[in-house]
This record gives C-alpha cells, structure tokens and sequence, in this order.
C-alpha cells in the first residue's frame, strides 16, 4: 500500500541540515523537471510581481519570496519535519515506525514533484496550481516525469491529494480516491455535505491509523474493511472511498 499526501502550505520555517543536493532525494528520475522548476521559480522570484505570480497573500508574501530565493543554500530539513499543516498534525509522524511510514508515504509538492519523508529539502513556498513562466502549469509540466518515475507496481494506491497535486499523477494500478463528507439529519433525511477542514484532519487520521496498525490491503474492498475496522465510517464508491463524519 502506498498513501499519497498533498504537501502543506503551513511549513517549519528552518532546516538545521546541509544545503539541498538533488541527487540525495528520491525518484532521481524527476531532477531534470525539479532543476527546470527550481530555475523557473528562481527567476520568477526577481520579478517585481513575483507575490502576484506565486499567488501568494500579501501578509507572507516578503518572507515566502525570500525562502525561495535562498532555496539552493538553505538548511534543510526532512520531510517529515517540513510539513507542519492540519493532515500533517493529524498523521502524528512521531507516533509511527518512521521505516514503515517512508515506505508507504508519497509527498507530492510543486517544486520537489513527489518526496519520501526522509528527502531533505528547505523551506520553500510553490503550490502545484502556480503557472510558472515559461514552464506553465506546474502540473502539466510534472506529468511527463512523474509517469516514468513513479512504478508502483500492483500495489494499492490509497491517494488523498487535492485536486492540482492529483492532476501530476494518475496510478496505473489499482487506486482509490478518499473523499471526506459530513452527514446530517435535516427533517429527519440524512444529508451529506462536502467537508474541506474536517478532511485534511481525516485523512491524516486514517492514514495514521492504517500505518500504526500495520494494515497491507491490496484491494479497494480490503482498504474498507481495514479503514472500517479501526473505527472509521466508511463506504466504496467506485474509485473513491467515502468517508461520513456524523454530528
């Protein structure tokens, strides 16, 4: 099983390791497109609507530029310790046998492509749904790369990314989508609702709970049952695993 995660705009704001080598992180195969994508926001950075162009809010925009200017030379840290966000908090990382969550967890970023927990990157500041010049989307511009890079196999997929980081890279193989949704009586009929908060949280719970129990499902129907057997409400949909929240 291998558990897709989106990145976190909230992030450690310093590393305490050597400055980035390429040739350290994982999926080597996606150093060309991350040099491409590293000259792209550098030179995006010396531009004088550089905020505007990395849509970043005006409060964190001087701070984020400048952690992207310094990126080449900045202390890094590992992933595991960069992502700080909701799913993040959620995942609880101390909490599992940190072998274990780097086999199975895939961080997917606008700047890096994907990473292993152990990948050692500075702080940085790019959103897979930037448009960065002349590359363009940085999801388009991923796609290619990530297709040769990342074989994995007949093992199951159990993907939680937002929409920009899905589009990089669709699994080949058997994969479901979780989807997160809070269910209501209203007038004594259930109603269900699309959460957006509540499931950053969610994921990064169930994806704590299937690595701390040591859960190895291999089919959509298996992931059910594990997912429902660690206390969790869940329903196969097709290609998505729904899960209910109830008030």
């Amino acid at each position: 099983m291998h558990i897709l995660l989106p990145p976190s705009e909230k992030k450690a704001t310093e590393g305490d390791g050597p400055p980035l080598d390429l040739a350290s992180l994982s999926f080597p195969e996606l150093n060309p497109t991350r040099k491409r994508v590293l000259a792209a926001l550098a030179k995006a950075c010396r531009r004088a609507d550089a905020a505007e162009v990395l849509g970043l809010p005006p409060g964190q925009a001087d701070e984020a530029v400048a952690r992207n200017k310094a990126v080449r030379k900045a202390p890094t840290l590992p992933a595991a310790r960069l992502y700080t966000g909701v799913l993040y908090d959620n995942l609880d990382l101390p909490d599992l046998d940190a072998e274990a969550a780097a086999r199975q967890i895939i961080v997917f970023s606008g700047l890096w492509g994907a990473l292993r927990l152990t990948d050692r990157v500075p702080p940085y500041r790019l959103a897979m749904g930037v448009s960065l010049p002349p590359a363009g989307g940085l999801g388009a511009s991923w796609r290619p790369a990530m297709r040769k890079a990342l074989r994995l196999g007949d093992d199951l997929v159990v993907d939680m990314r937002s929409g920009p980081y899905a589009s990089a890279w669709k699994a080949p193989g058997p994969a479901v989508s979780v989807r997160v949704f809070r269910e209501r009586l209203v007038d004594g009929v259930a109603k269900r609702t699309v959460v957006s908060h509540m499931a950053k949280a969610t994921r990064g719970r169930i994806a704590h709970d299937l690595i701390k129990a040591g859960a190895s499902p291999r089919t959509p129907e298996e992931l059910v049952k594990a997912v429902a057997g660690l206390g969790h409400t869940v329903e196969l949909n097709g290609a998505d695993l729904d899960v209910v929240l109830h008030d």
